[in-house]
C-alpha cells in the first residue's frame, strides 16, 4: 500500500513548492514561470464545456449516434469518428467522460463484447484531438508557445487525424473481427436523455464566436475567456453551477508543472538533456522529423506527454525547420497517448468508468494501442515530411 495519496496535481504542486524551498528559484521567479495564457485558455474552454454538460449536449449526441447503429461495425465507426471529431472541438478527456457511461449502458443491452468499443473510444479521442490547438492540453501548449494560427494548424494536421481515425477503425476491426461484424444489429433501446435546447444553442453559438476569435485574432486565451464569460451572462444558469464543473485540479497541475519545469530549466538540466540526445536527432530536416517523433513517443510515455511538451518547447528553435517541428511535437506527443492504458488521461477515464462492468487488460489495450501508435505516427511523419 502506498504511504501517500499524491496524484499528478498534488505531485506537481509539491515539486513547485520544493523548487522554492530548496532555493532553486525565488517565489517571484516561480510566479513568473507560470504561463497564464495557457491557464486562461484552459479555464475558458472548461467553462464553455461545463455549460454544454449542464445542457446534456454530449449525452444526447452520444445517445443519437448509438441508437442508430445498425451493425456492430457501424457502431464501431460511430464511436471512432464521433469521439474523434468531438475531441478536436471539446478536449478529449471531456468526450471520454461523457461518452463512456452511455456506451457501457448501450453495450450491456446487446450481446456485443464491449472491449473493442471502449478501446476505440479511448484511442480515437486521442487521435482526433490532434486536429486542433484546443483538442488536448499539449496542443494548447504548442499553440501558446508557437503562435501558429488556429486554421494553419488544423489545415496541416486534419488529414493526419482523419487518416489515422480510418486506420484505427481498420486495426480494431481486424483484431476483433469476430466481435465487430457486419451482421444486422437490433435497435438499441436507450432512454433519451433530456436536452436543454436553449442552453445548447447559446453554448454552440458562443463556441462558434470563440472559433472566429481564434481564427481572426489569433489570441486563443482572450477569445476563450471572453466567450465563456459572455455565455455565463446569457446562459440563464447560476455561474456557480458551471464553475463547480471546471476541473480546477488540472489548472493546479499545470501551474505546478510550469514552476517545476522553470526550476529544472534554470538549473541547466534541459540543456544537458538536449545536448545528450541532439547527436541522435539527425542532421537533415526529414531525419529530425522521424527521429524526434520516435523520441517524443517514447519520452511521452516515460514522463507523460504534457510534461514532455513543456520540457521540449525550449528545444524547437534549435532544429533545422522549427515550424514543422512544432507540428511534429503536437502530433507525436498526442499519438503517444495510445501506446498504453497509462499513456493518456483519456484512456484512464474510459477504463476507470467501465471497470465495474468489464475489465480491459493491459495487453488487450496494448495490442491495439501499439499498432495504432506506430501506424498513426507513421502517417503523421509521412505527411509532415511532404
Amino acid at each position: 500500500m502506498k504511504w501517500h495519496r499524491l496524484d499528478r496535481p498534488s505531485g506537481a504542486l509539491l515539486g513547485a513548492v520544493l523548487m522554492v524551498l530548496c532555493g532553486v528559484m525565488t517565489l517571484d521567479e516561480a510566479y513568473r514561470s507560470i504561463d497564464f495564457n495557457t491557464i486562461l485558455l484552459l479555464l475558458g474552454m472548461m467553462i464553455l464545456i461545463a455549460y454544454l454538460k449542464i445542457a446534456n449536449c454530449f449525452k444526447y449526441l452520444s445517445y443519437m449516434l448509438i441508437s442508430y447503429a445498425r451493425s456492430p461495425f457501424l457502431l464501431l465507426c460511430f464511436v471512432v469518428f464521433s469521439s474523434g471529431i468531438l475531441s478536436a472541438l471539446f478536449v478529449n478527456d471531456t468526450i471520454c467522460l461523457m461518452f463512456t457511461p452511455l456506451l457501457i449502458l448501450a453495450l450491456s443491452r446487446t450481446k456485443l463484447n464491449p472491449v473493442p468499443y471502449l478501446i476505440a473510444l479511448a484511442t480515437s479521442s486521442n487521435i482526433g484531438s490532434v486536429i486542433t490547438l484546443t483538442g488536448n492540453p499539449q496542443n494548447m501548449l504548442v499553440g501558446i508557445f508557437s503562435k501558429i494560427p488556429y486554421l494553419a494548424f488544423t489545415w496541416r494536421l486534419l488529414p493526419i487525424g482523419i487518416l489515422s481515425l480510418c486506420a484505427n477503425t481498420l486495426i480494431i476491426y481486424v483484431l476483433f473481427r469476430k466481435e465487430v461484424g457486419l451482421e444486422r444489429l437490433n435497435p438499441i433501446a436507450l432512454e433519451k436523455p433530456p436536452l436543454d435546447l436553449m442552453l445548447t444553442v447559446k453554448s454552440l453559438g458562443v463556441l462558434f464566436l470563440i472559433f472566429l476569435g481564434f481564427v481572426f485574432t489569433g489570441n486563443l486565451p482572450l477569445s476563450a475567456i471572453t466567450g465563456s464569460l459572455a455565455l455565463t451572462i446569457i446562459s440563464g444558469i447560476r455561474p456557480r453551477d458551471a464553475l463547480e464543473k471546471v476541473d480546477w485540479t488540472l489548472l493546479v497541475f499545470f501551474s505546478g508543472l510550469f514552476i517545476v519545469v522553470g526550476g529544472v530549466n534554470k538549473a541547466g538540466v534541459l540543456t544537458l538533456v538536449y545536448n545528450a540526445v541532439e547527436p541522435y536527432l539527425g542532421k537533415t530536416a526529414s531525419g529530425q522529423i522521424v527521429n524526434f517523433s520516435i523520441f517524443s513517443v517514447i519520452a511521452s510515455n516515460l514522463v507523460s506527454n504534457v510534461p514532455f511538451v513543456l520540457v521540449s518547447v525550449s528545444w524547437i528553435d534549435k532544429f533545422i525547420d522549427p515550424k514543422t517541428m512544432w507540428y511534429v511535437l503536437a502530433m507525436s506527443s498526442t499519438f503517444a497517448g495510445n501506446l498504453t492504458i497509462m499513456g493518456s488521461v483519456a484512456n484512464m477515464i474510459v477504463m476507470e468508468l467501465s471497470k465495474e462492468h468489464v475489465h480491459v487488460g493491459f495487453w488487450d489495450f496494448f495490442k491495439v494501442g501499439f499498432i495504432t501508435t506506430v501506424v498513426s505516427t507513421g502517417i503523421g511523419i509521412g505527411f509532415l515530411i511532404l
